[in-house]
């Protein structure tokens, strides 16, 4: 493992206070190819690969590997790591038994994706996942109907933990221009002269709503970084593809060059609520970023949570050691008598005079063809979304 020196980058420490590097110099690399070819393999899924790539980068910083068992309890059961840093999601790679079998005594395993190694993974222990009490500690449910937990339930039932060495990272054919890493970003910072910098996590389309939260957050700082995620999604989600277009479009037209960013953001979807938004905002505290938006009910899904909960959750946490500033914003909209975006912390007025609506009715004007309110969702932006809907269907 190498690290990435930030000193230049005026912004924020990262969690730990170093950025992790867990690629392979070349000669390194090609040395640890040639070595795979004698080790037990273990294919990784897709998205156990995306928190590899995001470890490789320094994404999770300070980890530089598979959780072993001491960190996964400690993490499941009081939201910090054994050297006490603050961390709510275990990071691990799951085995089935018959795989945990062929590793057997092996100190060093190869993993493979799409039938060709990634990285190296020094074995240091396998240990049995305790499913439920992961379930109920990270989404707070053990439903199987639950995206997270259906997720847990198809993953192996054993975990191999041990630090990793990348022999490069997954091969990207979408957004590549948008793909950089934490110390690009930091770098990108640098040079636009940032020193306070807020992220904003999304897996939708932005809509006036959250146009006018990270704008409202603007106010107070050097610039915005939209950092949409591109990982595995639910399958009713809007496609990566589609909501980069929207971002790009609404960049183009409403943004100030100079004052705002994008980069994508290459992990998968937990929908754990809570848990996630702590998870999500230190991934930005290595991105670089001061300060994190959470808003409404902030990477949940069903009505497995509480509206606000994401951001009561802050709340367990001493400011300094988490080390990013959360920002918290009620639900916005569109207020007719006010003729201006608001929120229930500044509008008087009834839901009669708020330009509100939910997401099935937006998904049905959309399918029909006819354009949600301008107040709710910019013009150009509906547009590309009722093209993707008819796409869709054809």
């Amino acid at each position: 493992m190498s690290t990435i020196d930030t000193a230049a980058t005026p912004t924020i420490p990262p969690h730990g206070g170093v950025l992790v590097d867990l690629l392979l110099a070349r000669p390194e690399a090609e040395r640890a190819a040639e070595e795979t070819e004698h080790l037990p393999k273990v294919a990784i899924g897709q998205r156990e690969l995306s928190d590899l790539e995001m470890m490789a980068v320094g994404a999770l910083s300070p980890l530089t590997g598979f959780m072993a068992e001491k960190d996964y309890r400690s993490v499941i059961e009081q939201m910090h790591l054994t050297n006490g840093l603050p961390w709510t999601i275990p990071v691990t790679l799951s085995v089935d038994e018959e795989e945990a079998k062929r590793i057997g005594g092996a100190s060093r395993i190869a993993l493979i994706s799409h039938g060709s190694p990634i990285a190296l993974l020094d074995v240091e222990a396998i240990y049995r996942r305790d499913r439920e009490a992961e379930a109920q500690s990270v989404f707070r449910t053990t439903d199987t109907a639950h995206p997270g937990v259906k997720a847990l339930h198809a993953a192996g039932e054993y975990v191999v933990a041990g630090p990793a060495h990348v022999l490069h990272l997954p091969a990207h054919s979408t957004f590549t221009t948008y793909r950089l890493t934490p110390s690009q970003t930091r770098a990108a910072f640098a040079e636009r002269g940032w020193r306070s910098v807020v992220g904003f996590q999304t897996r939708n389309p932005v809509h006036r709503a959250h146009e006018y939260l990270q704008k409202c957050a603007m106010e107070i700082v050097d610039g915005l970084l939209l950092h949409p995620l591109v990982g595995e999604t639910k399958e009713d989600d809007v496609p990566a593809d589609v909501r980069m277009r929207c971002y790009e479009i609404l960049f183009e037209n409403y943004y100030p060059k100079d004052r705002a960013m994008m980069s994508v953001f290459p992990a998968a979807m937990r929908y754990a609520g809570p848990k996630e938004a702590i998870w999500h905002a230190i991934a930005r505290k290595n991105y670089g970023c001061t300060h994190f938006i959470v808003g409404r009910d902030h990477a949940g899904v069903g009505s497995y949570y509480g509206t606000y909960d994401a951001q009561k959750i802050f709340l367990d946490f001493d400011a300094d050691e988490l080390g990013i500033t959360p920002l918290f914003f009620e639900h916005s909209f569109f207020c007719k008598k006010c003729d201006a975006m608001a929120s229930p912390k500044t509008c008087p007025h009834g839901d009669d005079d708020r330009v509100i609506l939910s997401g099935t009715k937006v998904r049905e004007m959309l399918r029909a063809g006819k354009k949600p309110p301008k107040e709710f969702s910019r013009p150009e932006v509906a547009q590309i979304l009722i093209e993707a809907m008819a796409e869709r269907t054809r």
